[in-house]
């Protein structure tokens, strides 16, 4: 997907919620996003939202806009909004140019790794006139990860444990560098198998699976379902890892950079120690 992101359209987008009252009317045009908002108590402010934002369960209510990468700009324009949010991680420039070409203020958020999304959560509060709320999750977010990585690191052991996470069974789709599995990984001491791969999310055969060997096999919520991790166990029974009950599914927390995200490296974390 391509960047928003150069350092005019940030400029711009900033500029353009600089305004005398805080957004009254909001379009979320990532699930992140929805959820961020949502967690600083302006559900109220929102509009309308993606059709892939799902979380929590009030939004289903929300009128929708469409896709991620490709909202209708038409339904974005008729819910009348004073401000949209977009992510530069997943919203093409088009659409932010297009906004713009219409006039329509947009504030973008940039934050791409767990690392940086307190601070997005303080800078968007700000511009929404929550930086309260917003430094109070923020803060939170910080306590709970300094908590994590201090427990991650009375769980490693001398041999370092290696991981690969199962996106998609059919075909076989990966958690590569530079996602959010990615970095959990690191923050736990586990060595990712597929980090050298081309993109953030490679496609690996039964064959390459087996060659790595990955010490433990994790698999998301989602595709997973309906007896999907058994068909794949069932093709990778000779890893040692399906062998030795090494296989462990987790929900989805970790597909979104949200606050629920840090949920999702606890969950990762307990799943490998009790396997």
């Amino acid at each position: 997907m391509k960047k928003i992101v150069a350092a005019n359209v940030i400029a711009l987008c900033l500029a353009a919620t600089s305004i005398a009252a805080p957004p009254s009317r909001i379009v979320s045009l990532a699930p992140n996003i929805t959820e961020i908002l949502y967690d600083l108590g302006l559900g109220g402010r929102i509009v309308a939202v993606t059709d892939y934002c799902d979380y929590p369960p009030a939004v289903k209510e929300k009128p929708r806009v469409g896709g991620f990468t490709n909202p209708s700009l038409e339904a974005v324009v008729g819910a009348r909004p004073d401000l949209v949010i977009l992510t530069d991680d997943g919203n093409p420039k088009v659409i932010y140019n297009r906004l713009r070409d219409l006039g329509i203020p947009c504030y973008v958020f940039t934050p791409r790794r767990l690392g940086e999304l307190p601070r997005g959560i303080r800078d968007l509060g700000a511009a929404l006139g929550a930086g309260k709320e917003a430094a109070a999750l923020a803060g939170r977010i910080e306590k709970e990860m300094s908590a994590l990585e201090n427990r991650a690191r009375q769980m490693r052991v001398n041999s370092p444990k290696s991981a690969l996470f199962i996106i998609q069974p059919e075909p076989i789709v990966v958690a590569g560098p530079g996602t959010l599995i990615h970095e959990a990984f690191g923050i736990l001491g586990i060595r990712n198998v597929a980090a050298d791969g081309k993109d953030k999310y490679p496609k690996f055969s039964l064959e390459e699976i087996i060659r790595r060997s990955p010490d433990y096999l994790l698999a998301g919520q989602g595709f997973m379902s309906g007896g999907g991790v058994e068909r794949l166990k069932e093709r990778l029974h000779m890893l040692p890892a399906v062998r030795e009950g090494r296989v462990c599914v987790v929900t989805e927390r970790l597909y979104r950079l949200s606050p629920r995200a840090v949920g999702g490296v606890e969950e990762m974390a307990q799943c490998v120690a009790g396997l």
